[in-house]
């Protein structure tokens, strides 16, 4: 069953079959024209949004598509926060959202981090080291210390392009955004405190 999309005039012809009947009230047909109507008619713009406000909130009630009810989200899961920066995009703050919310109560394996990376809108791989050993490396193999351990390296492309998409976009925000700081902010976040995080930006 598709949403109900309710004008202005339906609602101002409800109002109007609901008026008294008689002699002296107009036709239902005449009765917009009439001063009473006109008047009436310049309430049904609030009834129209509360009707676009109601059927918003089977999109609000799923964090990739929420825009009425994203502060709440976000109050949820503590957002926003500096890693978006000053003016984040609603694209960026839904896959905030998403992200936060399904990477809680996971591990900590590449797989992980890859899925997160997803959720923000960024393909990366993950690179683990691992201590030198003589007579495990090939000839050619970097010498790593036994500290190289507790490193790990994001490997994501060096430009990172989101682009405006209807109906996941507000109004006025640019058609493309670029960068890689929501990704360096939430996996500094969310790595181990006893590790080190690289990042490797490589060109596309």
């Amino acid at each position: 069953m598709p949403i109900p999309n309710w004008t202005a005039s339906d609602f101002l012809g409800a109002f109007i079959r609901l008026l008294p009947r008689g002699r002296i009230w107009a036709t239902i047909a005449d009765a917009q024209n009439t001063n009473q109507g006109l008047a009436l008619g310049t309430l049904m713009p609030t009834y129209v949004r509360s009707a676009q406000a109601g059927a918003d909130l089977l999109a609000d009630a799923f964090p990739a598509t929420t825009v009425e009810l994203l502060p709440e989200w976000q109050a949820t899961l503590g957002l926003p926060d500096p890693c978006a920066g000053s003016s984040p995009t609603l694209q960026q703050e839904q896959s905030q959202v998403v992200a936060r919310l399904t990477g809680r109560g996971k591990n900590q394996s590449p797989a992980f981090y890859v899925e997160f990376a997803k959720n923000l809108g960024y393909d990366i791989t993950i690179t683990q080291f691992t201590p030198f050993r003589a007579g495990q490396g090939r000839a050619g193999t970097p010498v790593y210390s036994l500290p190289w351990t507790f490193a790990w390296q994001v490997n994501a492309p060096s430009i990172t392009v989101t682009y405006f998409r209807a109906g996941h976009s507000a109004s006025g925000e640019p058609l493309t955004t670029v960068g890689n700081t929501v990704l360096q902010c939430e996996l500094t976040r969310l790595a181990p405190a006893h590790t080190i995080i690289l990042f490797n930006f490589r060109s596309n």
